[in-house]
């Protein structure tokens, strides 16, 4: 017997009766994915390693869903073929989480659909698991026996990103973004539960976590042929894998969030979720909205559509996001969400807006932190709509900026940690029925800050609330200046009036900030003015100097609204200081008031 013989006779050994998960994850492969499929199952057969093949189609708009769809792996006797095709694209760590919940192998390997990196090699891999009594095994392309053709360019690329890599996060591996890699299923599942990167540092965020966790890790070498693909990295590529990357090195170094993050546990049942819309009426957006539903990984849902008055649906839309209507006539939307929970069959009710739709996923994973009992609610991110029009993305740009939301940015992009928090805006939140049926649904007497009330009448009967970055929905933005300061400036009235009403998740100083803000330019403006009737010189000097703080402000917004357009950078920056000033003038009319009014709902969405 050889030594690779030898080995291989040790995978066998090592998987015994159960399998080996192979998870593929695969966007746009086209015709080589059959190719590809038959490749991986032949090697496995060969060598008569029971494998699971899993290829995970990440929503492709070419024919790769159909190409694995037709393939028959009835011919290999060793093989089992659990195909995974997803609606949308939602990133590489999306497609991996799928493919890893339809596994069922105590170890599992992860392996890059376009067999750049040859899976001839997986026998190396368990060997140095064994040896190293690793939990995890990478994939090194500087590892003295790996024979790769690679282009001179990702070779500097490489390098410099294992550099900052190891200098930085302090992982003990030589190759982080190798795609082949071998995990145990308890370390793999850890990781992956934790996971907050979706896309292009997912495989530096997936060995920390491992690594914080105390998983060891070893490295086994491998064969890449690139071949002639030339494969130029964008900057915006290079920006995002950035961003990502320090984000990682935060959350494992600064708030070593990994080591004791909170992970979502899987039910043992599917619990009904009931996706309650409140809308004046039918609109291209509501359509876009239940198309999205109708596209959920999570299947076990119903959809309550609230408009004003009757409205006509398209029968396969209605069907496929299996929507039920019910007429409210023209009240705000407490009233029609209340009438949605009252009509609920599920045990979850997810509120959304019909000027947002959700990611694929969006049930999926809001869904299993109800399998933790003191969870009464979650909220994700509710980040701009990509087909957003320009004024509309600026508006989406200034709620971004960090001056402008501060410590709630998570609310309106997506990344940061999970978290536990006191209110949330119903756009993207779900909450468990019976907590509804108990604290009596939404308070009717406000619009808007109806939401601000649920989440503290949540919080008072003993629940959590929950915020998790994967639990995404895609929201249409007001354009600025119009539209966009209208709708601040109901949110600020009421949550300065509720600051004297209900203080316990209003009364925070950073909704005081933009009021101090205000107060400080009217006195500036009184000083100026005072300065220009008497026009002494220690007057001057006093406005010069009381001047440099929004000099030192208007600095700050001009860097964080940075565009290489000029024409956003601008604009978002005239958009901010509206914003501070809208905001904080609106919230001390709320405070002033003697009592808010209640308005119902138009065709401006609140």
């Amino acid at each position: 017997m050889t030594k690779a013989e030898e080995k291989w006779s040790l995978v066998r050994e090592t998987v015994g009766n159960g399998r080996l998960s192979v998870i593929m994850p695969m966007f746009n492969l086209g015709e080589s994915v059959a190719e590809n499929l038959r490749q991986t199952a032949e090697l496995f057969e060969h060598h008569q390693v029971n494998v699971e093949l899993i290829p995970v189609d990440d929503g492709s708009a070419d024919s790769s869903a159909r190409e694995i769809a037709s393939f028959n792996a009835a011919e290999f006797s060793h093989v089992k073929f659990t195909p995974v095709l997803l609606k949308a694209n939602g990133g590489k760590g999306a497609a991996l989480r799928s493919g890893f919940e339809a596994s069922c192998g105590e170890y599992i390997m992860l392996l890059d659909g376009d067999l750049d990196i040859n899976p001839k090699q997986t026998a190396e891999f368990f060997d140095s698991m064994i040896s190293n009594n690793a939990d995890v095994v990478v994939g090194s392309k500087r590892h003295p026996r790996s024979v790769v053709q690679y282009p001179w360019h990702r070779r500097i690329a490489s390098w410099v990103y294992f550099t900052l890599v190891r200098l930085m996060v302090g992982i003990k591996v030589t190759d982080t973004q190798t795609g082949m890699k071998l995990f145990k299923r308890a370390i793999l599942g850890e990781a992956l539960s934790r996971m907050l990167v979706k896309t292009y540092a997912f495989d530096l965020e997936l060995l920390s976590i491992a690594a914080s966790r105390g998983a060891k890790i070893a490295e086994a070498p491998v064969v890449i042929r690139f071949g002639n693909k030339f494969g130029a990295l964008k900057m915006r590529t290079v920006i995002a894998m950035a961003k990502d990357s320090l984000a990682v090195f935060y959350r494992l170094r600064i708030l070593k969030y990994y080591k004791t993050s909170e992970a979502p546990r899987l039910s043992d049942d599917e619990p009904m979720v009931s996706i309650v819309i409140a809308c004046p009426n039918r609109s291209w957006m509501l359509d876009e909205c239940l198309k999205a539903i109708a596209q959920q990984s999570y299947t076990n849902f119903e959809t309550l559509v609230m408009p004003d008055e009757e409205v006509e649906l398209d029968e396969k839309l209605m069907a496929d996001a299996r929507v039920r209507v019910f007429v409210t006539g023209k009240v705000r939307p407490a009233e029609k969400r209340n009438l949605g929970i009252k009509k609920a069959q599920g045990s979850i009710v997810a509120f959304i807006d019909d000027d947002a739709y959700p990611d694929s996923h969006w049930l999926e994973y809001a869904v299993r932190f109800f399998a933790e009992p003191t969870i009464g609610a979650v909220g994700g991110p509710g980040i701009t709509a990509p087909n957003d029009l320009y004024l509309a993305q600026i508006g989406g740009r200034v709620y971004d900026n960090f001056l402008v939301s501060g410590n709630y940015r998570y609310r309106y992009k997506a990344g940061g940690v999970r978290r536990d928090v006191d209110d949330y805006p119903s756009c993207n939140l779900f909450v468990r029925r019976s907590i509804l049926e108990k604290i009596g649904g939404y308070r009717t007497d406000f619009w808007p800050g109806e939401d601000t009330l649920l989440c503290k009448d949540i919080v008072d009967s003993g629940a959590r609330i929950v915020y998790d970055p994967w639990t995404v929905v895609h929201h249409h933005r007001r354009a600025v200046f119009g539209a966009h300061l209208r709708q601040l400036g109901r949110y600020a009235f009421h949550r300065g009036y509720f600051v004297k009403r209900y203080p316990s998740n209003s009364a925070k100083l950073s909704y005081f900030v933009p009021s101090l803000f205000v107060a400080y330019l009217t006195l500036l403006a009184l000083l100026v003015v005072t300065v220009f009737l008497i026009g002494c010189k220690w007057a001057c000097s006093i406005a010069v100097i009381s001047a440099l703080p929004l000099l030192a402000y208007l600095l700050l917004v001009t860097l964080t609204a940075l565009s290489v357009n000029p024409l956003t950078w601008i604009l978002t920056a005239a958009g901010v200081v509206a914003t501070h000033i809208c905001y904080g003038v609106k919230f001390l009319q709320g405070i002033c008031a003697g009592k808010a009014p209640c308005e119902y709902i138009g065709k401006d969405h609140a």
